[in-house]
């Protein structure tokens, strides 16, 4: 009997773990059997890693052949345990020799046919979680060498077998331990480019400065879309420790990235998207579009044409800043920590409020249309700003009223930087993000601005969690602003951009 180890890693959700990839070679009728909870990928490496064998001058051995990947309790998924079953092959067969090397690091790696080392995705949680693991170094693909750097890990990069067979042989191994490069910047949409809407841009810098979540209502044609998609612009850059995480949550999700990811994600799925798509899930546990977006900015565009399904599986992510995906053999945690911006027009036809067209709508139809948006998931919502019809005198201006994205970015930095300060400590130091008991206690709110809370708390009938909103939009409002507490002003203003309560109310007293 012959047997041999080499270390490989798992990938669960967008967190990796170390696999012991074990191979035994023994009498009998020839055979290729892998156990483990394999999935149907891993299966067929017994394939391509005999193919791979063969054209790069290996021999598969004509004997019995058990590979365990262990621990055997969670479901081995994906293509990269084939390099490392490879490297057990070849070791076990004595074709190369078993030497110090492949005691101190881990491999990761899809085989293609020809024997090249293809690409995989995860790698930096992979290589992230080798270091943890206090693994010397992560044999990877040469086209996943830059991602793995990211993690601060001794890197071997390989582009065949053959070059990985002999570093595991004891060949001199060309590791690679500068930093990863960074992606460059995406252009910057400018904020001056929308005319008019000042109420909406100063929401937008609220929903900034803050991480707010928040909710253009109007016509079509007022900018909805154009001034959601110029969020990124005015955020802040990623810090080191943000790049690293959402580089890691790209990279596992299957977006391949040649360095560190420098620009904040912004997804804006279609609204024929199922929730499946929005939030994860499938056969396979995938990430979906919240996981996708974080760090950064979900934009949801026609807000109530997606299904009633979709949305409502919104709600816990908008609430934990996390998505489970639970299934009967395993559960999968993904982090989804963004800024949800959402456009929808008032009514079926999307005129209704308009000065100058006639909206064809009855109230009743307007109800339907507006009820498909539930109030759980409006209650989620912190910024509700209605956008009117922008004025001729406004298009036709020669040069924009209103800051550009890089004075307005300034502002939300130092905004952000007060926050950074008073949550110290917190996983999220963002007013919208850290927990409530850490919010109540250094929110610094003063006795008048409580009563100017409960006088609107009357007025409206807002929910506790609505109130909570409030408050945080307020304390975003006085850190604009460079206040040390919450006055009575910022108060009013929190609570007047919750503008669909206003526009339902008036519906229903047209009804």
């Amino acid at each position: 009997m012959s047997l041999a180890r080499v270390h490989a890693m798992g990938l669960k959700g967008v967190d990796g773990y170390p696999v012991l990839v074990e191979l035994d070679l023994a009498g009998g009728l020839p055979g290729f059997s892998t156990v483990g909870l394999p999935d149907d990928a891993v299966r067929e490496a017994r394939e391509r890693v005999a193919a791979a064998l063969r054209n790069s001058g290996y021999a598969m051995p004509n004997r019995r052949v058990t590979v365990n990947l262990s621990p055997a309790r969670p479901r081995k998924q994906g293509s990269h345990y084939e390099l490392p079953i490879a490297l057990a092959v070849l070791a076990a067969s004595g074709q190369i020799a078993e030497g110090d090397l492949m005691k101190r690091w881990c491999a990761v790696g899809e085989l293609s046919l020809d024997g090249r080392v293809r690409p995989v995705p995860g790698v930096l949680a992979m290589a992230a979680r080798a270091k943890a693991e206090g693994f010397a170094a992560i044999m990877v693909p040469e086209a996943n060498a830059e991602e793995a750097r990211a993690a601060g890990i001794a890197v071997l990069p390989v582009s065949d077998l053959r070059e990985a067979a002999e570093l595991a042989g004891g060949a001199k191994a060309r590791l690679r331990t500068e930093a990863a490069r960074v992606v460059a910047d995406a252009p910057v949409l400018e904020l001056s480019d929308v005319r008019g809407q000042n109420a909406a841009k100063r929401a937008l810098e609220l929903s900034a400065a803050g991480g707010h979540n928040l909710l253009f209502v109007g016509a079509p044609g007022t900018g909805k879309s154009m001034l959601a998609r110029r969020l990124p612009g005015i955020l802040p850059p990623m810090t080191a420790e943000e790049a690293l995480e959402v580089t890691m949550v790209q990279s596992a999700c299957g977006r391949a990235t040649p360095g560190l990811v420098k620009e904040r994600p912004f997804r804006a799925p279609h609204h024929g998207s199922s929730a499946a798509a929005l939030v994860g899930g499938g056969p396979f546990s995938r990430a979906g579009e919240a996981c996708l977006a974080h760090g950064g900015v979900l934009f949801l565009d026609e807000l109530a044409e997606f299904s009633r399904p979709a949305l409502e599986s919104l709600r816990q992510p908008l609430e934990d800043r996390r998505v489970s995906v639970a299934r009967a053999r395993d559960v999968h945690e993904y982090p989804a920590r963004f800024i949800f911006v959402a456009a929808a027009n008032p009514c079926p036809c999307g005129w209704r409020g308009h000065p100058r067209k006639k909206c064809a709508c009855t109230p009743g139809q307007t109800a339907h249309y507006l009820a498909r948006l539930s109030g759980p998931l409006i209650d989620r919502i912190d910024l509700q700003v209605e956008t009117a019809a922008v004025a001729f005198e406004d298009w036709a201006r020669a040069k924009p009223a209103g800051d550009d994205s890089a004075r307005v970015r300034e502002r939300v930095a130092a905004a952000r930087e007060r926050q950074h300060r008073r949550w110290a400590g917190s996983s999220s130091p963002l007013n919208a993000f850290v927990d409530a008991a850490t919010f109540r206690r250094g929110a610094d709110v003063r006795p008048e601005a409580l009563a100017a809370l409960a006088a609107v708390e009357r007025k409206t009938v807002l929910s506790a969690r609505a109130l909570d909103r409030v408050t945080r939009v307020a304390r975003t409002i006085a850190d604009l602003a460079n206040h040390d507490s919450v006055g009575a002003g910022a108060i009013l203003e929190a609570a007047s951009l919750r503008g669909l309560d206003r526009l339902r109310s008036n519906l229903e007293a047209v009804a």
